[in-house]
């Protein structure tokens, strides 16, 4: 040995600085990720929902349209007759005001799986492009979201 001291070799390795900043900048880039994970967690049944209402609204439009548009024994009230249930609705009219609690089907029975949504049908006499008619509306809401309604109208004419 000579008495000279031997040269520190150089370290490699971060300062905690840099580690410091190493985990903000993970953390804020996880949080980003995260929220957008979230956001599309909680939207990815809205298209499933939109796809039911459309199918329920369809299936109360047919049963409708499928009705003489005016009462074929006479006296049209405008709205079921008395005595009149579902099932022996005749007519267009006889729907306006059906507003059912979970989906019924025509003869009055409750729908598997479908009791969350909420089905209301309005008839108003109407004129379109010079003819007379009935505007048909049905609106269908699920009950887990007060902010979605699908309304599907038509026009039934004599």
């Amino acid at each position: 040995m000579n008495g000279s001291i031997a040269p520190r070799r150089r370290m490699c390795g971060a300062t905690l600085v840099e580690l410091v900043v190493s985990v903000v900048v993970l953390s804020v880039s996880i949080t980003g990720i995260l929220m957008v994970i979230a956001q599309t967690v909680q939207h990815s049944a809205d298209p499933m929902r939109l796809t039911q209402a459309n199918a329920i609204a369809q299936a109360y439009m047919e049963e409708i349209l499928s009705r003489a548009p005016t009462d074929p024994a006479g006296g049209d009230t405008g709205g079921p007759e008395a005595g009149e249930q579902r099932a022996t609705y005749d007519d267009v009219n006889d729907y306006d005001g059906l507003s059912d609690q979970g989906v019924i089907d025509q003869n009055g029975q409750p729908v598997a799986g479908l009791a969350a949504w909420r089905v209301n049908v309005s008839v108003r006499p109407g004129t379109l492009e010079g003819a007379n008619g009935q505007r048909i509306e049905v609106r269908v809401r699920h009950a887990a979201d007060a902010d979605f309604t699908l309304s599907l109208a038509a026009w039934r004419f004599e």
